[in-house]
């Protein structure tokens, strides 16, 4: 076995899905007995996931099944994403059992199927691998992932720590039905006693959530019922438009942790596993299968020899950025959603800075992840961020540059700098561009480059303009 994936949630399917494309043997394991289908968790996708999803030839079955609309906000303040330098320039409307379901056919179809009722319980490692206890049988392979959300029994028995800060509200969310809906599919307000929202589905169902400060829930594991969410709802809305024929209660808050590592020896974390916030402006699924689609090239490359293990750590590097960002502007965004005068007047201020398209720009890059930068040192601006999916023509014809990673292999795309790469490390496409200058969120108008080293997960590695060549080793500009 070469890697055991702790729960078989967006982030361990995703990572179940990266590691079968590209040759990896995978046992994929959940504690729970079987998919959760009534508990509408996360409810929608940004831009910079479904160009990931579309790097593997995936997005247009999950735009089948969703809903593309402007949904991105800050903070209940909303954000434009329809200028984006991207094929999808809205947000996918698109709850999270859909997203599982088809994330799990993919990796069925890879070869993988779910473990259900199969906790990972003990783990130990050496120079070699990890023998863990999966199901109650003893299971050795080359790594593990702890996908397993942010009680995550893999982070504990790894010895990793979750330091963080400490919740200052308490959150209720429900899927029910409605007798007196709102008039519009998504409806957001402030109050005196907290904040309300109601999120309307397809399928007649509502998503009712509500948010109460400094009334903070300290027990995990109370108890929670539609009674209380409709009390809190006529609470702070003033009505609970009729609510009735609960399917799903629950409650949250604005706990946020980040693991003061993303790996000890042969284990590894990912998704809520290795970070958890406020689920404000909707990143938290996104980052997680993200955070997959990063690690799983890297394990990949590792298993197979065209790396050495120290490719590892960059995971860590990069994706631990990533997250540090969500929690500080989530930490932000919560507390522009505190009730009262001071914060109405901080509220109305950066309503009317949203409108200009610099902050509009800024702020919906980073929700959408469209900005993400790795680090890269010095070299071309283009270094670290998302390639642009350009469109182009090579010798079978015209095409984008996101068909070109379908396959999960580092493309070297060469647009007439004829650059030789020995070994079959990459897969080298030669090709034609008619853009002299290509659109980078945020960054703005880059000029061409003559070719391009494109990671499998749709990041530059080199330009023909950084000063060296990408044959001195396959991933010396990782």
């Amino acid at each position: 076995m070469d890697v055991i994936i702790a729960g078989a949630g967006p982030t361990g399917l995703t990572l179940a899905g990266e590691l079968a494309l590209a040759g990896v043997d995978v046992l994929l394991t959940d504690q729970i007995a079987d998919r959760r289908t009534n508990e509408e968790r996360a409810g929608g996708m940004h831009p910079r996931t479904l160009e990931v999803l579309d790097q593997r030839g995936l997005a247009d079955q999950f735009i089948a099944h969703g809903r593309p609309t402007q949904f991105g906000h800050f903070s209940g303040l909303w954000l434009d994403f329809s200028e984006f330098p991207t094929r999808f320039p809205y947000g996918l409307m698109l709850w999270q059992h859909q997203v599982e379901l088809l994330l799990e056919k993919r990796a069925a179809d890879l070869g993988v199927r779910v473990h259900w009722s199969s906790p990972v319980t003990d783990l130990s490692q050496d120079d070699d691998g990890i023998e863990a206890v999966v199901g109650g049988e003893r299971v050795r392979a080359k790594y593990l992932v702890g996908c397993d959300g942010g009680r995550s029994t893999v982070r504990r028995l790894a010895g990793i720590d979750f330091p963080g800060t400490d919740a200052t509200l308490t959150a209720m969310l429900g899927d029910v039905q409605l007798l007196n809906p709102p008039d519009r599919m998504l409806l957001f307000e402030r109050g005196r006693h907290g904040d309300f929202s109601v999120i309307r589905n397809d399928n007649g169902w509502y998503r009712a959530v509500t948010g109460e400060y400094d009334d903070v829930v300290t027990n995990r594991d109370a108890p929670m019922t539609f009674e209380v969410l409709r009390e809190s709802m006529l609470k702070i809305a003033g009505t609970d438009f009729g609510m009735h024929s609960p399917r799903w209660v629950s409650r949250f808050n604005d706990t946020a942790r980040l693991a003061s590592q993303y790996r000890n020896g042969r284990v590894l974390l990912a998704g809520d596993a290795a970070h958890i916030h406020f689920p404000a402006g909707g990143q938290g699924m996104n980052t997680g299968m993200q955070d997959a689609v990063n690690l799983g090239w890297k394990l990949a490359a590792v298993l197979h020899g065209h790396a050495s293990d120290q490719l590892l750590n960059t995971y860590e590097t990069e994706r631990r950025l990533v997250a540090e960002r969500v929690l500080h502007n989530t930490r932000a965004q919560t507390a522009l959603l505190r009730p009262g005068p001071h914060v109405d007047a901080l509220r109305e201020i950066m309503a009317e800075l949203i409108k200009q398209p610099d902050v509009n720009e800024s702020l919906g890059a980073m929700i959408s992840g469209l900005d993400i930068h790795y680090p890269s040192g010095d070299g071309h601006p283009l270094i670290g961020r998302r390639v642009p999916d350009l469109d182009v023509r090579t010798k079978t014809g015209r095409t984008h540059v996101y068909e070109l990673l379908h396959s999960g292999d580092p493309v070297l795309l060469d647009l007439g700098a004829n650059v030789s790469v020995p070994g079959d490390w990459v897969k080298v496409v030669k090709a034609q561009c008619d853009a002299r200058d290509w659109e980078i969120p945020v960054l703005g108008s880059v000029p061409a480059v003559g070719a391009l080293l494109i990671r499998p997960d749709g990041y530059v590695a080199w330009t023909d303009d950084s000063g060296h060549q990408p044959a001195l080793s396959p991933w010396a500009a990782v």
